[in-house]
């Protein structure tokens, strides 16, 4: 019902047709299309196109006011009616990948309290790897990962996207710049993440496309919590989320160095065996989705 409106703030956001598609997992044809609806439907011009680029007019900078308006309201109605039955499910267990468990889902969680009063939540974490073999198993019905493996028992649905990016300890003296070149990386000691881990298997991916094969991995650790428990007392490297390290940044224990014309995008996924349905899980993926918003 809202859809117009979210894909109005997020083009008025980016400033760009293309990256609000990509943002919004849609077609740039079907965001264009949707905001000539809408301009053609209020018979207001809301953006000025300047080639590659838009900008907004003033009748789109008030549109965006109740754009926003219209948003919270839908945002508040959720709140007040996505809540479970006395008589549905009381229990539900699903799996994430470590950087979601850690650092993503619990805030996620604990604002979803209320929509959940009379539920109890099981969170089980591992690797990517770990998570899918659950759900394949059937020990779990669904979870949400890093990254997808495409397997064929499986089905992804994108959540959000994130970003990988090179941190060090900010006691660290080198590249005070902040900015180092690709073949650099070569050179620096890394903290890794075993194998199977979702986070592993897209940076090397990334980099074999630049055709680097391997770092110089000093030292493999299982979580992220622990590799970077072990950057604050060294001079080590590490591909990090940039979810998992906002309060290291915060409180200047780490620092990202910038690679210079590279970049290591993800998204995080919603998993659960094809064809697998289930009012519990989508009512789950919702209450999810609303929260993190």
């Amino acid at each position: 019902m809202n859809t117009k409106f979210h894909i109005f703030k997020e083009v008025a956001l980016q400033l760009s047709f293309t990256k609000a598609a990509e943002q919004l997992n849609l077609s740039q044809p079907a965001i264009s299309k949707t905001i000539k609806t809408l301009e053609d439907t209020y018979k207001k011009t809301f953006f000025t196109r300047l080639g590659n680029q838009i900008e907004l007019t003033k009748d789109g900078l008030i549109f965006l006011e109740y754009t926003e308006k219209i948003i919270a309201l839908f945002s508040d109605l959720d709140n007040q009616f996505l809540t479970l039955a006395p008589h549905e499910q009381k229990h539900i267990t699903f799996g994430a990948s470590t950087t979601l468990a850690d650092f993503i889902l619990p805030q996620i969680l604990a604002k979803s309290e209320k929509n959940t009063p009379n539920t109890s939540l099981q969170l089980i974490s591992g690797n990517t790897n770990y998570i899918e073999r659950l759900i394949t198993k059937q020990q779990l019905d669904f979870g949400i990962i890093e990254g997808s493996s495409n397997n064929k028992q499986l089905q992804y649905e994108k959540f959000i996207k994130d970003e990988i990016v090179l941190v060090t300890s900010a006691s660290n003296p080198k590249f005070k710049t902040g900015t180092l070149q690709l073949n650099d990386l070569k050179q620096l000691p890394f903290v890794e993440r075993e194998k199977g881990s979702g986070t592993r298997e897209i940076i090397y991916k990334k980099l074999h496309q630049q055709g680097i094969s391997s770092l110089q991995s000093t030292v493999t650790l299982s979580s992220t919590i622990a590799i970077k428990n072990y950057l604050y007392h060294s001079k080590s490297y590490a591909l990090l989320s940039a979810h998992a390290i906002n309060d290291d940044l915060i409180n200047n224990k780490l620092k990202i160095i910038d690679i210079q014309n590279f970049t290591i995008e993800r998204w995080f996924y919603f998993v659960s065996r094809q064809g697998f349905q289930s009012k519990t899980k989508d009512f789950f993926e919702k209450l999810i989705r609303l929260n993190h918003n």
